[in-house]
């Protein structure tokens, strides 16, 4: 019997930016090594990792591979998180705006 698709078995495929064709994604597999991704980045094509886990563990292991330049990610976990994850690697890098600017004067 097949089981009813929820956000605790799909995985979802969210975009780090603008988002392509998934067709033209390279697979990188599921929780790849820093350097694999790196070195399919590097190719100059879009890189798609998979990350499993729904917990801070697997945020932190997509903000890695956002930050490597991964163009997308397979998630199980709530896109919601993971998209602001993505959100502030984007910002650490320089891609977009800071959501909220804060200045920490003590």
């Amino acid at each position: 019997m097949l089981k009813n698709m929820n956000a605790r078995n799909r995985r979802d495929l969210v975009w780090t930016g603008r988002p392509g064709d998934p067709d033209d994604l390279l697979d990188a597999g599921v929780d790849p090594a820093a350097g694999e991704l790196a070195a399919l980045v590097a190719k100059g094509r879009p890189v798609k990792a998979s990350v499993t886990g729904a917990g801070s563990g697997a945020l932190a292991a997509a903000a890695v591979y956002a930050w490597l330049g991964a163009a997308a990610l397979e998630f199980e976990g709530d896109p919601d998180e993971l998209r602001q994850v993505l959100d502030m690697v984007a910002s650490m890098a320089g891609a977009r705006p800071p959501a909220v600017g804060r200045r920490a004067l003590a």
